[in-house]
């Protein structure tokens, strides 16, 4: 019960890694804010859940007042915010002379300005209450490239340098504030890729076996719980040593 009486907002936790991480946080105690643009599959993640610890709210994080309305609610609802995962983000892949205008935006819009607006937000009430837990969600390919990924590897290289810059700010403040970088992970979109790609993917890690939504939920556990409290302005890589 290593998150017993905190608060979690999630960002994406309707699916995928961060419904893993919803679930691992309810088993260490906590209350948890689904905070998902993804309606139907939030309001079907609390009935599968426990309505009484786990709130959905509807979410741009694209848009400054959508988070703002998110915030105020989750302090309405739970009177105060201890963690902070900035899990949520979108996609839009295409080579750089293929790439258009709207799918570079788009993604920043929602990767890097979606992780200031929640960030800024939730900041304001966590150095109030002088204690915090922020974790953002950064990729390998924000450390080391990727073809057909300049958005997506432009906002992912962002939250590092965020990540950096709020740990130098917000640790006087009681605030931890860290980033995790996952790799190729077993998502329900990346089990929807032919069979041969994710053989190929799977390859090329020296673990021989891509991630698992548990496997960075743990990460975000680790980086919550108060056996990280020193560990502040870092970047943890949970990618099956990938790009070792």
């Amino acid at each position: 019960m290593r998150l017993e009486g905190k608060v979690a907002i999630v960002t994406g936790g309707a699916n995928g890694i961060g419904y893993a991480t919803v679930t691992r946080f309810l088993e260490e105690g906590a209350s948890v804010v689904i905070a998902d643009y993804a309606k139907e599959a939030g309001e079907e993640a609390v009935k599968m859940l426990d309505p009484e610890r786990v709130l959905f709210i509807e979410v741009d994080v694209s848009d400054r007042e959508s988070v703002k309305a998110m915030v105020q609610k989750t302090v309405d609802q739970f009177g105060r915010i201890d963690i902070l995962i900035n899990n949520a983000g979108i996609t839009r892949d295409a080579m750089l002379t293929k790439m258009t205008e709207t799918d570079f935006q788009e993604v920043l819009n929602v990767n890097l300005n979606g992780v200031f607006h929640c960030t800024q937000e939730v900041a304001l009430h966590m150095v109030e209450n002088q204690y915090g837990k922020i974790i953002n969600t950064t990729s390998v390919s924000g450390v080391y490239g990727n073809v057909g990924q300049t958005n997506y590897a432009a906002a992912k290289a962002g939250i590092i340098g965020m990540t950096k810059s709020w740990a130098k700010e917000l640790g006087r403040k009681g605030i931890n504030v860290n980033a995790v970088a996952p790799g190729f992970t077993l998502t329900e979109m990346v089990k929807k890729m032919p069979k041969e790609i994710i053989e190929k993917m799977t390859a090329t890690i020296p673990l021989q076996r891509m991630g698992k939504p548990e496997d960075i939920a743990n990460a975000y556990l680790f980086l919550a719980s108060e056996e990280a409290s020193y560990v502040h302005g870092h970047v943890l890589h949970v990618d099956g040593a990938i790009m070792m």
